[in-house]
């Protein structure tokens, strides 16, 4: 798809610039002109469309050896944020959906979240480790507002005293400051809050329906304020777009309150790395080239490389730059505690309800 073409596309307030069909649908579709000039029209703003997900367990688990925690809780599927990078985006297709413009728009809410926690707390077996929060798409998008399935599943994981691992790049997160301030007293609460540039520009449109940096900022102030122990992830990196910023994001989030950090390199699997370069091109088109040259150095002459051990930082020269830079922001600005106590210990399971665990 041509620039100009993919400009059109562009829906207002979105981060995918088109909406292909996913990779398990058995009928493929792509726009095209097709001389009626259509594709030339305004095209007017995409609703999000809300639909509940009945999923009958809440705890998703892993053995992914590269990532510090084996059980998470995602409040939602797809995103309304619409970053256009989100690794999250190729699991619409398993839903018959398309990992672009589907992803941001059609949205599946997890109504039952806290009942189904709670039923699974109580099991015999059940054995208490950090619960992350966030891991596939954001747990305080948009819609938790109106929902808040996210603050009630605090709310059981308060009473049962059960740690948890929240990343975001919400500051709706300041809202439950009142839940995750007492809980980090008892050591059962910690926060990442993504920063991925201080550009309002660039944000908008690598994350369009996000909130702004200097919002993202200021929750980490109100979280640090709260005893919460907070850290900031500037994440992706996108070489040649936001990766001279490292150093300004970390100074930032230092004087918020953050003290740790972390980051990703850009990941480009299945339908996001044509998504991306779709992205580029209509917004960045002068940089684009350098851009995936220097994306494909990071990954073995390769778009992506999804090996265990290089998929999250890379390899080759600018990763071991961007590697040995992060380390020295990090100590420099006081972000190098690589660890908060956790207490699992502490943990009560659920008074049993059979009424509620009737419904389900």
């Amino acid at each position: 798809m041509d620039q100009q073409r993919t400009r059109l596309l562009q829906r207002k307030g979105r981060g995918a610039a088109s909406n292909e069909s996913g990779r398990y649908q058995a009928h493929q579709r792509k726009a095209f002109d097709d001389g009626w000039g259509s594709i030339d029209d305004n095209l007017p703003p995409l609703d999000t469309q809300i639909s509940i997900d009945s999923s009958r367990t809440i705890i998703a688990r892993n053995s992914s050896p590269d990532i510090p925690f084996d059980r998470s809780i995602n409040p939602y599927r797809g995103c309304e944020h619409g970053c256009v990078y989100c690794f999250a985006r190729p699991t619409h297709a398993w839903l018959g959906l398309s990992p672009g413009q589907d992803f941001e728009s059609k949205l599946l809410m997890k109504p039952n979240a806290a009942l189904l926690l709670r039923q699974e707390l109580a099991k015999p077996g059940y054995r208490p480790r950090v619960i992350a929060l966030g891991t596939n798409t954001d747990p305080y998008q948009p819609i938790e507002r109106s929902y808040g399935i996210t603050r009630q599943i605090l709310e059981v994981l308060q009473e049962c005293r059960h740690p948890v691992g929240i990343v975001t790049k919400s500051s709706l997160i300041a809202r439950d400051a009142d839940i995750l301030g007492p809980m980090a007293k008892q050591r059962l609460a910690r926060a990442y809050i993504s920063v991925t540039t201080l550009d309002r520009d660039l944000a908008r449109r690598m994350e369009p329906r996000a909130p702004t940096p200097a919002k993202r900022l200021q929750a980490m102030e109100a979280l640090a304020r709260a005893g919460v122990p907070v850290g900031v992830m500037f994440a992706p990196i996108v070489p040649g777009l936001n990766d001279q910023e490292m150093e300004d994001v970390l100074q930032a989030a230092s004087d918020a309150g953050a003290t740790t950090g972390s980051y990703v390199l850009l990941r480009l699997p299945l339908e996001i790395k044509d998504l991306f370069r779709e992205w580029l091109e209509a917004h960045y088109p002068d940089k684009a080239g350098r851009v995936m040259t220097l994306v494909r150095d990071c990954r073995g002459g390769r778009d992506y490389d999804s090996e265990w051990g290089k998929r999250l930082k890379g390899t080759g020269p600018f990763a071991d730059m961007v590697a040995r830079r992060f380390t020295m922001a990090c100590r420099r600005y006081s972000l190098d505690k690589r660890s908060w106590e956790i207490d699992t210990n502490r943990f009560i399971k659920p008074a049993a309800d059979t009424d509620q665990f009737a419904l389900l």
